[in-house]
């Protein structure tokens, strides 16, 4: 079998297995989050950063929901690193968002984090900020989960099934279920164009 069949092949056994009880709990999570005027925090590193930004857009336009990624401000972005460090950029934003128990973050990465490992610890010290303040939490990741699935409230580990492409899949996903939760009629309040 070619490269392309054996991908899609691994992509319908995903989509096959994923968890469809946490995509809808997800829902729920977002539909208490907007009812009580609260902020999503979307959270990831390298591909998952882009995915998160995508993101943004689509629960502000489609489903009303105030929501932010502190990837999309450089500037901040790189002065945080620069000046207090790469694991605490993430929570340092967070603290200057003023995040409360009326927001939600929403972990989109790989391993989820895993400070052991030092596997994203910026996104283990977000999680760990956003247990403090008594925020929900949200996830869509790879692998076991890391961090996220342990702390999480609603979050969907996506089922590896090929471990050298774990990475391609988890970010491939995430778009598909960011996608199904925005277009999801118990959230989406604002028609897409086409």
């Amino acid at each position: 079998m070619t490269h392309t069949g054996t991908y899609f092949n691994e992509v319908s056994r995903i989509a096959r297995d994923i968890d469809i009880e946490a995509i809808e709990a997800m829902v729920e999570e977002l539909r208490a989050l907007r009812a009580r005027g609260g902020r999503l925090f979307l959270l990831g590193v390298g591909g998952s950063a882009a995915n998160c930004s995508h993101a943004v857009n689509d629960f502000r336009k489609l489903c009303g929901i105030e929501a932010y990624t502190p990837t999309d401000n450089v500037s901040e972005l790189t002065a945080r690193t620069n000046d207090e460090g790469w694991e605490s950029v993430f929570a340092g934003w967070l603290k200057t968002s003023r995040l409360s128990d009326q927001d939600a973050i929403f972990v989109l990465s790989v391993g989820g984090g895993d400070a052991a490992r030092n596997v994203s610890p910026n996104l283990v010290r977000a999680l760990d900020f956003a247990v403090e303040r008594g925020a929900r939490i949200l996830g869509v990741v790879g692998r076991d989960g890391g961090h996220a699935a342990r702390t999480g409230d609603a979050v969907v580990v996506i089922p590896t099934v090929a471990p050298d492409r774990v990475t391609p899949h988890t970010e491939a996903f995430q778009a598909v279920i960011w996608h199904c939760l925005v277009s999801h009629p118990r959230l989406q309040t604002a028609a897409t164009k086409w």
